[in-house]
């Protein structure tokens, strides 16, 4: 009998022991980021990024609003000095270390992009939340207004944004990128809190009389962010692009003495091209490898994280 009992009892100790020993779904979401070389590429784009924004004053060899070279600048006659001692990039059409504005134009970029994606996620949370908590007209409502936002392509609703203020600003380009995110954000949470209501500590929190509140705020809401910071990863790339766009339409910040990757790729590519193309040529391949990078890093964590993909 007892040996009955011991053999039945064997799989279950074994299998006790095997959720022991058990990861959660964050900790086997890492250990499979470092695994991939997707990952790995996207995570040292982005830190190397992160690094050079953030230290940009320190890293810039010159002050990059200092006009040093601006006599050797004859535009009339196009010439704008290129490579040359102590200049390693060369300067801009005022005579400024192009280098030093490069690396502080990094900080100015990750401005942008981080400010929007905030605004974009905070914004989106909101309607989301709302929908996915109360259903009903609530949802039917913001729904629609979600689906008005996405019938209009991105770039054309970031155009329609920056168009209604009167002076064009750093902060208009910030809220008329944010507003791409707004209805992503907006499907992602409500859909993913939609969900939610269903599981059963939900339900169960339901029946022993827990407050709607407490149960969106402590159960729902925790449980559902986990797609809203995928997407914010990605957003933060689309931001960056859709920024430089808006800056090149002469939609963006009109100021020329700001050190920012998008007027820096509008300035040169519009107006100097035939002159100095590699004016050009140095802030958009900056945008295009950290876009690279944050896409790279978000799509490798979304594919962390899904359950299915777990082993």
């Amino acid at each position: 009998m007892n040996t009955l009992l011991n053999k039945k009892k064997e799989p279950i100790d074994k299998l006790a022991a095997s959720s022991a020993k058990g990861h959660s779904l964050g900790g086997e979401a890492v250990r499979r980021m470092l695994r991939s070389p997707v990952a790995i590429t996207g995570a040292v784009i982005t830190g190397l990024f992160l690094l050079v924004a953030i230290f940009a004053p320190l890293l810039a060899p010159k002050d990059p609003y200092e006009r040093y070279l601006q006599s050797q600048v004859i535009l009339g006659q196009g010439i704008i000095p290129g490579a040359q001692p102590g200049f390693p990039l060369g300067v801009d059409d005022f005579g400024r270390d192009y280098l030093s504005r490069l690396l502080v134009g990094a900080q100015n970029t990750l401005l942008v992009g981080v400010l929007a994606t905030i605004i974009g996620v905070a914004v989106g949370m909101i309607i989301g939340g709302l929908a996915g908590a109360f259903g009903g007209w609530v949802d039917t409502v913001l729904m629609r207004l979600v689906d008005v936002m996405l019938s209009v392509p991105s770039l054309l609703l970031a155009i329609s944004v920056a168009a209604l203020f009167q002076k064009p600003s750093q902060w208009t380009v910030i809220v008329a990128v944010s507003m791409v995110g707004v209805p992503i954000f907006a499907r992602l949470l409500r859909g993913s809190m939609l969900a939610q209501r269903n599981s059963d500590h939900v339900l169960a929190a339901t029946s022993l009389g827990v407050k709607r509140g407490t149960i969106v705020l402590r159960h729902m809401l925790p449980n559902s962010l986990g797609p809203v910071i995928v997407q914010a990863t990605l957003t933060l790339a689309t931001a960056i692009l859709e920024a430089a766009a808006l800056s090149f339409l002469g939609l963006g910040d009109p100021d020329p003495n700001r050190a920012e990757w998008g007027i820096m790729l509008s300035r040169s590519a519009r107006q100097f091209l035939d002159i100095r193309p590699e004016l050009a040529y140095y802030p958009a391949i900056a945008i295009i490898i950290v876009a690279l990078g944050f896409t790279l890093l978000g799509e490798s964590l979304r594919e962390a994280l899904d359950p299915k993909n777990r082993r």
